[in-house]
C-alpha cells in the first residue's frame, strides 16, 4: 500500500513539473569578469535544488565526522546505563524468587556501575533503589549489620534528592517492619512516629503500628490504632469486630487494681463498652479485683435488651454477672426472674438466677434452678461445676452428707 501511495506521490510530481516546467522561457545571466553565460531559468531551478541539497549533505558529513566521539561516549554511556538497570531488575527478579543471594550480588553490581561511571552517580533514586534492595536482601539473611549499613546509605540518598521524600518514606516504613520481624517493638514505634502525619495515616503505617503496640504490650494504643484501621476498611467487619473486642479485652486484662480497671474502662470507646463480651471481660477482671459493685454496674444495661442479644451473649452476660454476685441487691431478683420467663430454654439464666436466690438466702428456690441448671448440658462445663459446688454448700448447710457427697461427684467429672 505505501508502494503505490508513493508512486502516485511520485507521478503527481512529474505532472506538476511538466505543467509548470514546460513553457517556462525565462533565462537567467551570469556575469564574471567579463564573462556572460545564459541558462534556462528552469535549469538554473534544479542546479540551485541540487546544489542546496549536495550542500546540506557535506554539512551533515561534516557533522558527524566531528561528533563521532561525543556519540561513542554517549552511547557506552547507554550501554552501562542499560547494565545498571538490567543488574537492578534481575535483583528483583532473583528477590522475588526468593534468592536472596543472588540477588544481594546483583544489585551490588548495579551499584558498582553506578559507581564507576561519574556520568550516572547523579541518578540518587536508582542508587538508592539498589542499597534498598541489598538491606532487604541482608535482611532476609539476618545481616543486620549489612543491613543497617545499606539502609543508611539510602536515607542519605533519598535527602540529598529534591523530590526523594517517597524513597525516605518507603525506607522507614521497611525499617520499621524490619524492627517488627527483630521483635524490637521499641525501634518499630520510633520509626513510626517520625514518620510525617500523611504518611503515617495510610493503611501500611497503621498495620505496622497495630504490630508494633501489640508487641510492645501498649493494648490501649493498639486499640485505637485498630480501630482507625477499621475505619480505612483494612479488615473485613467480622475482623474487625473481633480484632477490636480481642484488643479491649487485653486492656482489660492489663489492670492491676480496681481503680486503674475504672480508668480503662473509661478509656474504651464507647462503641467498645456496648459490647456484651468487652463488658463480661471487665466484670470478669471487676471480680478478680473485688471491684463487684462496678462489675454489675458495667453489666445492668444489657439486661434491658436481652430481645436485641445472641445466645452466646447472653450465656456472657449470665456467667459474667456470676461472678460479681456477691453483695447483689434484691432489685436483681425481679429482673432474672423475667429473664427466665422471658428465656425458659436458655440455662444460663436458670444459673444466673439459682446463684442470686442462693445469694440472697433463699435456699429452696436456689436448689431447684441450681439442680436445673446443673443438669443442662448446654452451659459450659465451669457453670455446671459451680452449680453442683453451691448445691454441695447447701447440702453441707442441711446437714445432708449423702446429697453432698454427691453433689461432689458431680463436679468432679466435669473437670
Amino acid at each position: 500500500m505505501r508502494s503505490v501511495i508513493w508512486l502516485v506521490l511520485l507521478f503527481v510530481v512529474a505532472v506538476v513539473a511538466a505543467l509548470t516546467l514546460g513553457s517556462n522561457d525565462g533565462l537567467v545571466s551570469l556575469y564574471w569578469h567579463g564573462w556572460r553565460l545564459d541558462v534556462s531559468l528552469n535549469l538554473f531551478l534544479l542546479t540551485l535544488v541540487g546544489g542546496c541539497f549536495a550542500l546540506v549533505t557535506v554539512i551533515q558529513a561534516i557533522n558527524s565526522l566531528t561528533s563521532l566521539p561525543r556519540r561513542a561516549r554517549e552511547w557506552r554511556l547507554s550501554q552501562r546505563e542499560r547494565s545498571a538497570q538490567l543488574a537492578l531488575r534481575e535483583a528483583l527478579s532473583e528477590f522475588f524468587g526468593g534468592r536472596y543471594g543472588r540477588a544481594q550480588k546483583a544489585a551490588q553490581k548495579a551499584l558498582s556501575i553506578q559507581a564507576q561511571t561519574p556520568e550516572l552517580t547523579d541518578d540518587g533514586a536508582f542508587m538508592a533503589l539498589a542499597h534498598l534492595m541489598v538491606a532487604q536482601s541482608a535482611h532476609r539473611m539476618q545481616d543486620r549489620r549489612r543491613r543497617d549499613e545499606e539502609l543508611t546509605l539510602a536515607m542519605n540518598r533519598s535527602q540529598t534528592m529534591s523530590q526523594g521524600k517517597a524513597l525516605e518514606e518507603g525506607a522507614r516504613l521497611m525499617a520499621a517492619e524490619w524492627a517488627l520481624d527483630d521483635r524490637d517493638a521499641d525501634r518499630a514505634l520510633r520509626l513510626l512516629s517520625e514518620l510525617g502525619p500523611g504518611v503515617a495515616r495510610r493503611t501500611q503505617a497503621l498495620r505496622l503500628k497495630l504490630q508494633a503496640a501489640r508487641l510492645a504490650r501498649q493494648p490501649m494504643e493498639a486499640l485505637r490504632t485498630a480501630r482507625l484501621l477499621a475505619k480505612h476498611q483494612a479488615f473485613s467487619k467480622l475482623a474487625a469486630q473481633g480484632l477490636l473486642r480481642s484488643l479491649a479485652c487485653e486492656a482489660l486484662d492489663g489492670a492491676r487494681d480496681a481503680d486503674q480497671l475504672r480508668v480503662i474502662w473509661q478509656q474504651l470507646d464507647s462503641a467498645d463498652r456496648r459490647e456484651v463480651f468487652v463488658a463480661g471481660r471487665a466484670a470478669r477482671c471487676s471480680a478478680a479485683l473485688g471491684a463487684l459493685d462496678d462489675g454489675r454496674g458495667w453489666l445492668r444495661p444489657f439486661w434491658d435488651q436481652l430481645d436485641e442479644l445472641s445466645t452466646e451473649e447472653r450465656t456472657e452476660l449470665s456467667e459474667s454477672l456470676v461472678l460479681v454476685m456477691p453483695g447483689l441487691g434484691p432489685e436483681w431478683l425481679q429482673r432474672l426472674e423475667g429473664a427466665v420467663q422471658r428465656f425458659p430454654r436458655d440455662a444460663c439464666f436458670a444459673y444466673a438466677l439459682g446463684q442470686a436466690l442462693a445469694e440472697r438466702q433463699l435456699w429452696g428456690k436456689a436448689r431447684l434452678m441450681l439442680e436445673q441448671a446443673g443438669n443442662d448440658r448446654t452451659l459450659s462445663a465451669a457453670a455446671r461445676r459451680r452449680c453442683w459446688m453451691t448445691l454441695a454448700q447447701l447440702a453441707a448447710r442441711d446437714g445432708d452428707g449423702e446429697r453432698r457427697s454427691r453433689c461432689f461427684e458431680e463436679a468432679a467429672t466435669l473437670s
